[in-house]
């Protein structure tokens, strides 16, 4: 080869190698700028939720922390399905985002014939967020003083007594609670924790099946009695609540769970920085602090593990949707 023509090649190459060594995926290069506009989080629920409760203290540090606005969109209706299809639809960049509970990532494509969105596909695991309490309540002016005193009055009044629930884990808990302690209740279907809560105020329903978000404060100032919690952890407002499933053998521990979601083909680095910034949060002592006192307990993981136990809850709950016979089309 000529002199001067191995020269020149000898220089392209180098160049190019150059060139290579400093390249950055697209990706990385959208990470390391993100976010650099407003993030949305939407919630399927109204407002003072479990959900919203937590997208507001995540979506405040965050806010903080990036310095970037980050706005809360509350789109309840339709068992979460108008939120959870907002999300779906938008641009997959990581500026906006699904407050999703269980029932809208693993229990909505079992109780539609045409479901309007595949949560399985549609979506890109960023992290588990929470695993909240769920309690069985009743009104303080309510005869009721027990779970055993609940079952009894309902085995004496079958199907005369209605029970309140806001999401499709909560009314799947009542349908679990009549078949294992052999009692006919009723549902009383709500859009949420705000409007259970106000029913149970109202004596419109004789019990509850919800979280304590929306309720704590009615708790501890006395109006609502706990009568059982449904898992085993601590319950520093009513610190002596039974397990039920020590009153209940036939009754399994059932947690409700909260997790972030994107659209499907999220740039997976971004949606990698989404789930490290939500786990620092989270485990911020005066968040976690809020969080615990509003019985939603954080829980975090990585968008893989994340991705991983969505697939085997929503195994679990296709069977009891199944046996329930509970279907919205």
């Amino acid at each position: 080869m000529h002199p001067l023509r191995r020269a020149i090649a000898i220089a392209a190459l180098s160049a190019l190698s150059i060139g290579l060594a400093h390249a950055q995926p697209r990706s990385d290069v959208d990470a390391a700028a993100f976010p650099n506009r407003a993030i949305r989080i939407v919630v399927p629920f109204p407002a003072g939720g479990p959900s919203d409760v937590l997208a507001r203290l995540i979506g405040q540090k965050m806010s903080e922390d990036w310095g970037q606005p980050v706005v809360i969109e509350n789109r309840p209706g339709g068992n979460t399905v108008i939120g959870a299809q907002v999300v779906a639809k938008a641009a997959a960049d990581g500026y906006t985002l699904l407050m999703a509970i269980d029932s809208t990532l693993t229990m909505n494509q079992y109780l539609y014939r045409t479901p309007p969105y595949n949560p399985l596909v549609d979506f890109a695991p960023v992290t588990l967020v929470a695993k909240t309490m769920q309690l069985m309540m009743v009104n303080a002016a309510s005869d009721v003083k027990t779970v055993q005193d609940l079952i009894a009055k309902a085995r004496a009044q079958p199907g005369k007594l209605n029970y309140g629930a806001g999401t499709i884990t909560t009314k799947l808990t009542g349908y679990l609670f009549n078949k294992a302690a052999g009692v006919d209740t009723v549902l009383v279907p709500y859009n949420g924790s705000a409007e259970v809560t106000r029913g149970l105020l109202t004596r419109s329903v004789e019990f509850a099946f919800d979280g304590p978000s929306a309720a704590a404060s009615l708790i501890e100032g006395g109006q609502f009695r706990v009568l059982a919690k449904f898992d085993g952890r601590p319950f520093p407002l009513v610190p002596d609540a039974p397990n039920v499933t020590a009153i209940v053998p036939n009754l399994d521990e059932i947690v409700v769970w909260l997790g972030l979601v994107a659209p499907k083909g999220t740039p997976p680095a971004i949606v990698e920085k989404l789930a490290r910034e939500v786990a620092k949060i989270l485990v911020d002592p005066a968040i976690k602090a809020k969080a615990d006192t509003a019985g939603l307990y954080p829980a975090t993981d990585t968008p893989a593990e994340f991705a991983a136990f969505i697939r085997k809850e929503a195994e679990r709950w296709s069977k009891v949707v199944a046996q329930s016979g509970m279907k919205y089309d």
